[in-house]
């Protein structure tokens, strides 16, 4: 069908919800509006959907939402006897509608529907697949996307997000379904009446919270060490459980910023709710200067990242990277847990092959295997699954990405900023309580380990033409790669589709073992890269830098004129 003939369809069929109907209306006559609606499919991708909320195939609504799950549905039904499936969403627009619209599906298709009571963070749905047995889980939400986005995430029964084969059969199953009438519904209130969706009990709140609780190392020194905290969900999940888990280990003084404390789709005063951005802790870092904290700790909307800024010795908040906290984090654990004798033989840690290099340095100097995997925290949790079969998940102590993702402990298979949120909080008291500042322990990781500086630039590829550019970006720099970049020479090419590595001087080529993803790697000389990936979840293609340097400002310097040079090559 052409875009106008689905449009006309969409128009006669889209009844269910009023707001589609309207924005339908809007767009009469609009070519350019009913093609962006229409030109395609929104896509279920390897984790699940991602989308504009609004009227359309292109579009994540009630629809959209129901076609998806039916499919699931399909999957679990032939996957398993007597099937359940966990539901979680977030603070955004539409999030409870489209989690109860799941239900209805699930419920009608004869599956066990165990869904939370309110909105409650990513990883707690990870925790309640495992900790009910389930065969599956959705979570509706779109992490830190801006407002008109949503999304729907779906997790195995081992508690990560699904694998590509299981991708793959799901998306075929939802291939055979038809938009408007190919999903079996009943109404919610009716599956809580016969039992098969149930409300998910206080019981598995509370024993997440212990869960996490239970990372802790030096959580007896929290109480007494007198921090002051100043927090931000950022209009989202992480509210009532982070606030919970701080107060579980004993600190006293945590400020909320109240423009952001209570759950807000609309992201009002943070129009991108990404505690990577300044801009979203501009409120919060508002506050720290009325209540003078030892730390500012935000949140995203799905409270599975989270952000620090602490104050220098002039009084002013410095943001730290996600890369600087998780190997903060990783110093912290290792070191403490080797003098409390609680450090596992053979002890593994996890990190991305975008996150900093600078883990290498600091697990040879504890003994711990750093094992690297693809981006995406799924790919983190799978390796303690792997552990989990041999019985050795207690190995496993800690895995972070360079995008504020961190957890400590196998209870789930995702980034937690929950347990984020308290080591954080542990580790500054603990310092605290040795005269060191989170400032004094970083100058002293990059005095010990080098110099190391990370950053992390987008570039957006919206609308119709924009995967069409991404593509060519990427196929571009693999058939007449860049000799250098920012003035230093490209050492080695890894190329992760073709699951090579390429040495540029003599040609050798060395095998990736890694699964094949479309991400190229260049390295440079001195110990300089950059790594360049497309968004797997949203429109834009990302370029990762890291440079090293005898001071911190000459290492900015050079990433400042390779990031410059990188921009040229990509033709932005």
């Amino acid at each position: 069908m052409t875009e106008m003939e689905l449009y006309k369809l969409w128009c006669k069929k889209a009844v269910d919800d009023p707001d589609l109907q309207e924005e339908l209306r809007s767009i009469e006559g609009d070519k350019d509006a009913i093609t962006d609606r229409f030109y395609r499919n929104l896509e279920f991708g390897t984790g699940g959907l991602r989308g504009v909320i609004g009227a359309g195939a292109y579009r994540l609504n009630v629809y959209t939402i129901r076609r998806a799950t039916q499919g699931l549905a399909d999957y679990v039904n032939g996957a398993f006897e007597n099937g359940s499936v966990a539901i979680a969403y977030d603070s955004r627009i539409k999030s409870d509608v489209f989690a109860k619209e799941a239900a209805r599906v699930l419920a009608a298709n004869g599956i066990k529907v165990y869904i939370y009571p309110e909105l409650m963070p990513t990883p707690m749905l990870s925790y309640a697949v495992r900790n009910l047995k389930c065969s599956a889980g959705i979570v509706i939400t779109a992490s830190h996307n801006p407002a008109k986005y949503n999304g729907y995430k779906v997790y195995g029964d081992d508690g990560c997000q699904i694998t590509l084969d299981v991708a793959n059969t799901v998306i075929g199953k939802i291939n055979s379904v038809p938009m408007f009438d190919g999903a079996k519904l009943v109404s919610f209130s009716e599956g809580i009446e016969n039992g098969t969706i149930e409300y998910i009990s206080q019981d598995v709140i509370e024993s997440y919270l212990d869960k996490v609780s239970e990372q802790g190392i030096h959580t007896d020194l929290v109480a007494e060490s007198g921090l002051k905290v100043v927090y931000t969900p950022l209009n989202g999940t992480g509210n009532k459980p982070v606030r919970a888990i701080l107060k579980k280990i004993g600190i006293k003084e945590v400020t909320v910023v109240p423009e952001q404390e209570n759950p807000d789709g609309n992201f009002p005063t943070c129009p991108f709710p990404n505690p990577e951005i300044k801009e979203a802790l501009a409120k919060g870092l508002e506050l720290c200067e009325k209540v003078k904290p030892d730390l500012l700790l935000a949140t995203d909307p799905d409270c599975d990242r989270v952000g620090i800024a602490v104050p220098d010795k002039d009084g002013n908040y410095v943001l730290f990277s996600g890369n600087e906290v998780g190997a903060m984090l990783l110093k912290y654990i290792c070191q403490e847990r080797i003098a409390m004798g609680t450090m596992p033989k053979n002890p593994v840690a996890v990190k991305t092959i975008v996150t900093t290099d600078i883990c290498k340095k600091i697990a040879a100097e504890y003994g711990v295997e750093l094992r690297e995997v693809l981006t995406g925290f799924k790919f983190i949790g799978e390796q303690i699954g792997f552990l989990e079969e041999k019985g050795e998940e207690n190995r496993y102590i800690f895995g972070f990405e360079e995008s504020y993702g961190y957890l400590a402990g196998s209870y789930v298979r995702d980034k937690d900023a929950v347990v984020g949120s308290m080591l954080i909080c542990e580790m500054a008291a603990f310092y605290r309580t040795k005269g060191i500042s989170l400032l004094d322990a970083r100058e002293a990781m990059y005095k010990q380990y080098g110099n190391y500086v990370h950053s992390q630039i987008s570039f957006q590829c919206e609308g119709a033409s924009g995967m069409e550019r991404m593509q060519e970006i990427m196929s571009g720099l693999r058939s007449n790669p860049p000799a250098e970049i920012g003035g230093l020479k490209v050492t080695t090419i890894s190329d992760y589709v073709a699951s090579e590595t390429t040495d540029v001087a003599t040609g050798a080529k060395t095998k990736i073992t890694l699964p094949k993803s479309d991400v190229l790697a260049f390295m440079l000389e001195g110990g300089a890269s950059v790594i360049i990936r497309p968004s797997g979840t949203e429109p834009k293609i990302k370029a990762y830098y890291t440079t090293i340097g005898e001071t911190r400002e000459a290492a900015k310097a050079l990433e400042d004129t390779i990031a410059a040079d990188f921009k040229k090559i990509l033709g932005f």
